[in-house]
C-alpha cells in the first residue's frame, strides 16, 4: 500500500480545526534533518545554534484518547457512560469475532451487561478456546481503568463458563472485602445463584464446597497451617478443590499486585498455580498491568514469551523491550490487542473538573520544619559510624520519610476543613485520600500507658524516637492527621472512616479523650467499610475519608441507584510520584452509572517539588477530558513523559546534580537563580545537605568534599522522599536544580534524534510507503497572521541573507516571553523562540514583504534539501547519497501489522545491512499523522517499525520466508490432528 501526500493544490485550506495534526510532522523526523536555512558560506556558531533549535524534534510521547465503541461486536446496550481508549491502541482492529455467547438474552437486552463489557467476556472467551504451544491454555488481560465495570466483567465470564458446565471458578484480589463486591457483581448480571465462598472463612481441612466461585486474597496463596494435615498450604488446598484436569475460570483481580514474580513467595505461588493448571483459563485483570514490561512476569499464558515464540524466556522479552523504550510497549500492546489477548479502556473524566489549591506554609510552620531537618541530619551524623547494620539504615530511612510525610500533610489540614465546609454548604459531598493513618503511633502510646489514652497522639513522635531530643521538639509536632480530621468535621458520628486501623483517637461530649475500637457491635472489623460506605452512599454521613491500602475497589460515585447522589468532592491531601496512581485512587469517586462528576482538588504545599507532580496529574485529567478552572494555556504541552523523575533521565541527572555539588564535575547547568549568595553559596549550602541524602560507603569526616569518589546508596525514589528532610529552602532549590538538569537531559537528546518518542497511529499488515509534507502554505500562513493582533506577532525575515535571500518565519505570542514559529518548509517549530532572541536574528515585516520569500521556499523545499538552497549544490546528493535536511516532503518504509512476531528478526536483518545501527534503533518507532483520507478530514494514522531504505528487500524476503514457515507448522499440526482423529475413530469402532 502507498500513501502519499500531494502538494499545495490538494491540502485541506482550514487546518485550523485540525490543530495539532499537521504542526506534529517534526516530530516524525530525525535530529540530522534542519530547517531551511540559506547561507553563502558555512554558518556561524549562531546559526548552526538556529539550525538545532529549528530542527529540534518534539517526541515527547503525548496521551491523547479517542471514544471507544466496540468495532466488531454489536450486542448489547451502549454503555452509561463516555469511554475512551489510547488512540494507539484505538487504530488497531481486534480480531474477527468467532466466539458464540451462551449469556441469555435478557441479561444482554436488559443491559445488565453493556455493549463493552460484553465484547470484553467474548474476547476473552475467544482467547480462552486457543491452546499455547506449550500445552497451557491461553489467557487474557482486561487492562479497564477504574470506574469501567471489570467486576460485571470478570462475573460474566464466570457466568459463561458456568452455562457450559464449568462449575468451579477461582477469584483472587487484593482484599477479603471485595468478595462482597464480587457477590454483587454476580448479583448485577441476575447470577444470583453463583455461590461465592470466602477462602479465608474455609479452614484448612475443610474443602466441603462443591460448586461455586472460591474468593481469596493473594496473601492467601502463601498461607500456611501450623497444625500440618492434608491440607497444609492454602495453595494445596486450592489445587485439591480445582480437581485434576480443572478447566474452570481463574481470576488475577488487581493483578499487579503479583509483580516480581520470581523474587516474591506470592508472585512465585501465581506462577505455580497457573503451571499446575494449565487448562484452566486465566483472566488477568489491573489497569496498570501492562504499563511496565517488568510487572508482566506473573502473565505466563499470554504467549508473549516461551516455546513458539521469538522470545525463549521473559528475560529476554523483557530486554528487548526496555532497550528499545515506550515505543516498543506500544507495539506490544498493539500486538496483544490485535491477537485477542488484551483490551484496554478507560472512563471518560468529560463533566470532571478540577482545581488545584496551594497552601502556603507561614514561617512558624517553617521553624519548626527546619528545625526537624537539622534535628534528624544530626542523629544521622552521629550514628554514622553503625552504616555496615543495614537493619538501622533501614528503620532510619523509613522513620525518616513517615515523619516528613506526615509534618507535610499536617500543614494542610487546616485550609481542608475550611474547604470541605464550604463546600457542603453548596450541596456537595467530601471524599478525603489519604496514603496512611498513622495507627502504629497511637497503638505504641496505648501499649505505654496500659491501654489508657487521654490526649491526641502525634502520629510523627514515634519517627523522632528513633533519633532522640523528643523533648525539645515534640511539643510544637502537629497531631495525628486522620484523628484530627475526624474531631474538627464533629467525630465518627459525621464522618465515613474506610481504612485499614482498627480504632482510633475520639473526643467525648465533656471535651476528654480517649481511644477506641472501631468494632461495631454485631460486625467484625472486616464489616466495619463495608458498613461506613453504606452510610455514605446513603447520605447519613456526608463526609468520607478513605486510605489507600482500604480502598482498592470501593465505589464511592454519586451513583444513579444510591440516595446520597451529592456531587463528590473528592480532596487529596497527598499525591503520589505517580500519575497512573493517582488516577486510579480518583477511580473511587468517578465510575460508571453516575449522576454528576466529581471534583478534584489537589492540596499542595511549595515543598519537594509538590506543584510540578500537581501538574502532571492535572495534565494526564486533562488528556481524559477533564476540565480545569485555571488557565487552559497552561496546559498547551500534554508531554507527560519528561514528567516521569522514574527513568534514565532522571538517573543522569541526579547522578549530575551530586557530581556538580561535590566539585567533580563542571557542570553546564547553571544552579537556581536568586539563591541568597549567588552561585557559590549554592554549591557550598547544599554540600552538606547532599551528603545526607547520599549514604557513602567512605566514612564522613568534617570536609565534606572528601567523599571521592562516591558511591551513593541512592535511588531516584529515595532521592524524591529523603529530599523531603532537607530545610525549605535547601530541599526547593535543589529540587529546582534536578529538575533543571532534567530538562536539559531530555532536550539534548531530542536535538540528537535519540529521545525515545514511543508511537501512535494505525497497523497495516506490509510494508507502506508513507510520502509525507510537514510545510506550511502560504495561505495556511497568512489565515493564521490575519488572526495575530500582538505588537511582537507576525512575519520576520532573517538579518542574514541565506544564498540570495533571507530565512522567512511566522511568529505567534506563546507563554511569556515565548513565541512559537512557523516556516515555509516545516511548518510549526517544535520549540518556542525567546522573544530577545528572535529580535537580535530577525525583523518584523508586512505579510507583503513576507509573500514571495515564504512561496519561493514553500515550492524550492518540496523537493530540494537546505544545503541545495544555501549553495546551489549538496555534496551528499552528488555522492550518490540521499538528503532530507530542510526538505519538505519525507518518504519512509513503515513495517505494519502485528509485529511482535517478526520483530526480533526483523531487528536483526536490519543490523547486518545499516552501519549505523544504533541510531536506527533509536528511532525505529514513529509516529506519522497523514493528510485527510476523505471529504470528512477524518485523519489516517500509521505506525510501526521505520524499515531503512538499503534493508526494505531483505526485510520484504524474511517476510516471505516466515510467512511460509507459518503455513508450513500449520498444515504439520492440522496433519497430526487429522491422523490422530483418525485413530480415535478407528479405536471407537474396534470398542
Amino acid at each position: 500500500m502507498h500513501w502519499d501526500i500531494p502538494g499545495q493544490s490538494q491540502r485541506p485550506q482550514n487546518l485550523s480545526a485540525f490543530h495539532g495534526r499537521f504542526d506534529d510532522f517534526s516530530t516524525i523526523l530525525p535530529a540530522s534533518v534542519t530547517g531551511f536555512k540559506a547561507a553563502a558560506a558555512p554558518p556561524p556558531p549562531e546559526e548552526e545554534e538556529e539550525a538545532d533549535e529549528e530542527e529540534t524534534e518534539d517526541l515527547g510521547h503525548a496521551d491523547t484518547y479517542a471514544e471507544y465503541k466496540p468495532s466488531k461486536s454489536n450486542i448489547g446496550i451502549s454503555h452509561p457512560d463516555i469511554v475512551v481508549e489510547t488512540n494507539t491502541l484505538s487504530s488497531v482492529p481486534p480480531p474477527d469475532i468467532t466466539y458464540t455467547l451462551s449469556i441469555p438474552d435478557r441479561t444482554v437486552s436488559s443491559g445488565l451487561l453493556s455493549a463493552l463489557q460484553l465484547e470484553a467476556i467474548i474476547y476473552a472467551c475467544q482467547q480462552h478456546e486457543v491452546i499455547l504451544q506449550n500445552g497451557q491454555r491461553a489467557g487474557f488481560l482486561i487492562g479497564d481503568g477504574a470506574g469501567v465495570g471489570k467486576g460485571r466483567t470478570v462475573a460474566g465470564i464466570i457466568l459463561e463458563s458456568f452455562l457450559k458446565g464449568r462449575k468451579r471458578a477461582l477469584w483472587f484480589s487484593v482484599s477479603n472485602d471485595l468478595k462482597y463486591d464480587a457477590e454483587r457483581d454476580l448479583r448485577d448480571i441476575d447470577a444470583p445463584n453463583i455461590p461465592v465462598f470466602a477462602l479465608n472463612k474455609i479452614k484448612y481441612g475443610d474443602m466441603a464446597t462443591s460448586e461455586g466461585v472460591l474468593f481469596a486474597t493473594y496473601s492467601a496463596l502463601i498461607g500456611e497451617s501450623q497444625a500440618g494435615g492434608q491440607h497444609r498450604t492454602r495453595l494445596k488446598q486450592i489445587l485439591d478443590w480445582c480437581k485434576p484436569n480443572f478447566d474452570g475460570v481463574i481470576v488475577f483481580d488487581e493483578c499487579h499486585k503479583a509483580k516480581n514474580a520470581t523474587s516474591t513467595k506470592m508472585g512465585k505461588a501465581v506462577l505455580d498455580l497457573q503451571n499446575k493448571l494449565p487448562r484452566a483459563r486465566v483472566v488477568y485483570a489491573s489497569a496498570t498491568g501492562a504499563s511496565e514490561p517488568k510487572n508482566m512476569i506473573y502473565m505466563s499464558r499470554l504467549g508473549i514469551w516461551g516455546q513458539g515464540t521469538p522470545f525463549k524466556t521473559f528475560d529476554d522479552f523483557l530486554h528487548a523491550i526496555e532497550k528499545r523504550g515506550v515505543g516498543a510497549m506500544e507495539i506490544v500492546a498493539m500486538d496483544m490487542k490485535v491477537s485477542g489477548m488484551y483490551i484496554a479502556r478507560q472512563l471518560s473524566f468529560s463533566g470532571v473538573s478540577f482545581r488545584i489549591e496551594e497552601i502556603t506554609l507561614d514561617e512558624q510552620f517553617k521553624l519548626v520544619y527546619n528545625k526537624a531537618a537539622r534535628l534528624v541530619r544530626e542523629t544521622q551524623t552521629a550514628t554514622l559510624g553503625l552504616a555496615s547494620r543495614k537493619s538501622l539504615w533501614g528503620q532510619f530511612w523509613s522513620s525518616h520519610q513517615r515523619f516528613f510525610k506526615y509534618l507535610c500533610i499536617a500543614a494542610k489540614v487546616r485550609r481542608l476543613v475550611e474547604i470541605a465546609y464550604t463546600e457542603l454548604q453548596q450541596g456537595k459531598c467530601i471524599v478525603i485520600g489519604l496514603q496512611s493513618t498513622g495507627e502504629a503511633r497511637t497503638r505504641e502510646v496505648l501499649d505505654e500507658n496500659d491501654g489508657h489514652l487521654d490526649r491526641f497522639v502525634s502520629a510523627v513522635v514515634l519517627n523522632l524516637r528513633l533519633l532522640g531530643k523528643i523533648a525539645e521538639l515534640g511539643k510544637e509536632l502537629p497531631l495525628n492527621t486522620l484523628d484530627e480530621l475526624i474531631d474538627r468535621f464533629g467525630g465518627p458520628e459525621k464522618v465515613s472512616e474506610m481504612t485499614g486501623r482498627k480504632g482510633r483517637v475520639v473526643r467525648r461530649p465533656d471535651s476528654s479523650v480517649r481511644y477506641e475500637t472501631r468494632a461495631e457491635q454485631g460486625l467484625s472489623i472486616d464489616h466495619v467499610n463495608i458498613r461506613e460506605k453504606e452510610r455514605f452512599m446513603t447520605g447519613e454521613k456526608l463526609i468520607a475519608i478513605i486510605s489507600e491500602a482500604a480502598s482498592s475497589g470501593i465505589s464511592l460515585q454519586a451513583d444513579k441507584r444510591v440516595q446520597n447522589r451529592r456531587r463528590r468532592v473528592h480532596m487529596t491531601l497527598e499525591l503520589p510520584w505517580s500519575a497512573d496512581r493517582a488516577i486510579q485512587q480518583f477511580g473511587r469517586t468517578h465510575r460508571s452509572n453516575q449522576v454528576t462528576a466529581p471534583e478534584y482538588i489537589f492540596l499542595i504545599s511549595e515543598l519537594a517539588g509538590e506543584r510540578r507532580f500537581a501538574s502532571i496529574v492535572a495534565k494526564r485529567l486533562e488528556s481524559l477530558g477533564a476540565l480545569t478552572h485555571g488557565d487552559r494555556r497552561a496546559t498547551e504541552s500534554r508531554d507527560l513523559s519528561q514528567y516521569n523523575f522514574e527513568n534514565k533521565y532522571g538517573t543522569k541527572a541526579l547522578d549530575k546534580i551530586t557530581k556538580a555539588i561535590l566539585r567533580q564535575i563542571d557542570n553546564k547547568v547553571p544552579p537556581p537563580k536568586g539563591y541568597p549568595g549567588g552561585d557559590i553559596m549554592f554549591f557550598r549550602g547544599n554540600c552538606f545537605p547532599v551528603s545526607y541524602i547520599f549514604v557513602f560507603k567512605k566514612c564522613m569526616q568534617t570536609d565534606w568534599l572528601s567523599f571521592i569518589p562516591y558511591i551513593p546508596d541512592c535511588s531516584i525514589t529515595k532521592f524524591l522522599n529523603r529530599i523531603l528532610g532537607m530545610e525549605v529552602h535547601h530541599q526547593n532549590s535543589l529540587f529546582q536544580y534536578f529538575t533543571d538538569n532534567f530538562d536539559y537531559l531530555i532536550n539534548k537528546d531530542k536535538k540528537e534524534g535519540k529521545y525515545d518518542m514511543g508511537i501512535l497511529g494505525e497497523c497495516v499488515s506490509e510494508i507502506n510507503v508513507i510520502s509525507v509534507d510537514r510545510g506550511m502554505p502560504w495561505e495556511e500562513a497568512c489565515s493564521k497572521a490575519e488572526k495575530l493582533t500582538g505588537d511582537y506577532e507576525g512575519f520576520y525575515l532573517s538579518n542574514k541573507l541565506r544564498g540570495n535571500q533571507p530565512c522567512v518565519l511566522l511568529a505567534e505570542q506563546g507563554r511569556g516571553r515565548n513565541f512559537i514559529l512557523y516556516k515555509p518548509n516545516i511548518g510549526k517549530q517544535a520549540h518556542p523562540e525567546n522573544l530577545d532572541n528572535l529580535l537580535l536574528r530577525y525583523y518584523k515585516v508586512t505579510p507583503d514583504e513576507a509573500k514571495d520569500f515564504w512561496e519561493s521556499q514553500f515550492v524550492f523545499s518540496f523537493t530540494n534539501c537546505t544545503h541545495a538552497n544555501w549553495k546551489g549544490k549538496c555534496k551528499m546528493i552528488e555522492q550518490g547519497q540521499e538528503c532530507f535536511l530542510g526538505m519538505r516532503l519525507r518518504q519512509y518504509h513503515m513495517l505494519c501489522g502485528a509485529l511482535l512476531r517478526v520483530w526480533k528478526r526483523v531487528l536483526v536483518l536490519c543490523s547486518r545491512v545499516t552501519y549505523y545501527y544504533r541510531s536506527w534503533c533509536k528511532q525505529a518507532f514513529i509516529c506519522l499523522f497523514i493528510s485527510p483520507k476523505d471529504e470528512n478530514n477524518i485523519y489516517v494514522f500509521v505506525s510501526g517499525i521505520k524499515i531503512p531504505e538499503n534493508c526494505v528487500s531483505r526485510v520484504r524476503t524474511e517476510l516471505l520466508r516466515m510467512d511460509e514457515e507459518v503455513k508450513k507448522a500449520r498444515r504439520e499440526r492440522e496433519k497430526l490432528a487429522n491422523e490422530k482423529h483418525m485413530q480415535q475413530e478407528m479405536l471407537a469402532k474396534m470398542i
